[in-house]
């Protein structure tokens, strides 16, 4: 969804929750067990997709003669998959090379099919994705389901959807992101059904992201997540994120306020998309780099980030690259998490279920003074009765053993988080346990592509 260049200017508004004093044991337990809705079958997708997409670092940059390293072209995207592939991305679960807005020529050629820019690609998006494909990579590309795209580029009217999804199977495409620019509800409610059975038809899989629900307001009854969950495995719900924590606040507030409707739409096979990581840019700071992604995690969300990996900070890839946070991210039960406490100090309590009765909590500071100390116990934030292995996510560290009624401490770094990640246990009180089975559990519930 872009605010540059298209005819609709939505603006959603963020609702409160409507019981804020609800309790927290029946809300977890709620959120463990809620049927998620039908999703669609096409076997892609059962965990957020990760890897890169261009627009938030690289925009509508076609200025190749004089910015040919970072120009939407053939060499940006294959610098990217060069990155994925040897700096360690690839094994991590980031496989998704994606362009985004601006790749294509001004017109169609004479079979009325979409044709990339020349000049930018010479060599085809056939070559393009088999450069991504040998390095064990996806590739996605966007498309527009209007009259133009955001960017002015050839969109995608109802009587080219066929044409267009034939034109994207052919190249080998492996990824469809389509935006709504220059339509109106009426196409739209025609148009991602029908992409998404012509996609299917193909016989090629292409996973399929929709930013219909951003065009219609985002929230019930102008979006049907139930028939969303059907035709598409992702979605884009609200604004487009900026290079800004402002922005990035936004989006936290929006998914958080309007949770209790958008929680049940999400699950393997169809994800709610807050949109892109920006971490590794110029807009946050260490602290809110990692406040990013530890709600992203949270989030149950897609993992595109769009930045530079060529001139990557360690620190950002370190967050980037944090492996407990991933397989967090990636646990395979599929249940999005929630915020639990919005507390009168700025301080919000994050919780999210995860696979064999591990669970995740984040410890987040909207303070801008100082580090703020944190007192609470996981009784009351509703853990039932029992001991907990705690670790640490961003340390690294194994915490000492909580019960539900011990009270701990926690301090967390202005517009930072803490993020923990807990288990039950019956062993861990017992004397002279060794650490490392704590370590071994972590290594347990992360993703599979870890290991």
């Amino acid at each position: 969804m872009r605010e540059r260049g298209c005819d609709s200017n939505v603006r959603i508004n963020s609702i409160k929750p409507k019981n804020p004093e609800m309790d927290l044991s029946l809300a977890i337990y709620v959120l463990a067990f809620f049927p998620t809705i039908f999703a669609l079958d096409n076997g892609l997708m059962k965990t957020p997709p990760m890897g890169w997409l261009a627009w938030e670092r690289f925009r509508c940059d076609i200025d190749c003669r004089h910015d040919p390293k970072n120009c939407i072209s053939e060499r940006l995207f294959m610098d990217m998959a060069d990155r994925l592939a040897e700096d360690g991305w690839r094994e991590l679960g980031y496989i998704y090379i994606n362009i985004d807005d601006c790749w294509s020529s001004m017109e169609r050629d004479k079979e009325g099919r979409l044709q990339p820019d020349p000049q930018r690609f010479p060599g085809g998006i056939p070559k393009l994705a088999r450069y991504i494909h040998d390095r064990g990579l996806k590739l996605g590309i966007y498309g527009d389901l209007g009259t133009h795209t955001c960017g002015g580029y050839p969109g995608t009217t109802l009587d080219k959807i066929h044409t267009d999804a034939q034109t994207f199977a052919g190249w080998g495409v492996d990824m469809l992101k389509l935006d709504g620019c220059y339509s109106n509800s009426t196409e739209q409610e025609q148009g991602y059904p029908l992409m998404s059975k012509a996609l299917n038809a193909t016989g090629h899989p292409i996973a399929y992201s929709c930013s219909w629900p951003a065009y219609q307001g985002g929230l019930p009854p102008n979006v049907n997540y139930t028939q969303l969950g059907e035709i598409c495995n992702l979605w884009r719900n609200y604004d487009d994120i900026e290079d800004s924590w402002d922005s990035v606040l936004s989006i936290v507030d929006w998914f958080s306020d309007n949770q209790d409707l958008l929680q049940p739409a999400a699950g393997p096979g169809h994800w709610n998309d807050p949109d892109m990581l920006i971490i590794g840019d110029f807009g946050l700071s260490l602290e809110q780099s990692r406040s990013q992604m530890a709600l992203w995690a949270i989030m149950a969300a897609p993992l595109f980030m769009s930045n530079d990996l060529r001139t990557l900070s360690n620190n950002a890839r370190a967050i980037l690259q944090n492996k407990v946070l991933i397989g967090i991210n990636q646990d395979p039960m599929g249940v999005q998490g929630r915020r639990l406490l919005k507390e009168k100090t700025h301080i919000e309590v994050f919780w999210r279920p995860l696979s064999d009765s591990a669970s995740t909590l984040v410890f987040f500071s909207r303070r801008s003074d100082m580090p703020y100390r944190y007192r609470s116990s996981l009784g009351k934030l509703g853990y039932k009765a029992g001991n907990y292995k705690v670790y640490d996510v961003f340390t690294g560290q194994t915490m000492p053993a909580l019960t539900d009624t011990t009270n701990f401490t926690v301090s967390i770094n202005p517009s930072g988080v803490v993020m923990w990640l807990l288990s039950p246990t019956k062993l861990w009180g017992r004397e002279g346990e060794h650490p490392s089975l704590l370590h071994n559990h972590v290594e347990e519930i992360v993703h599979p592509i870890l290991l």
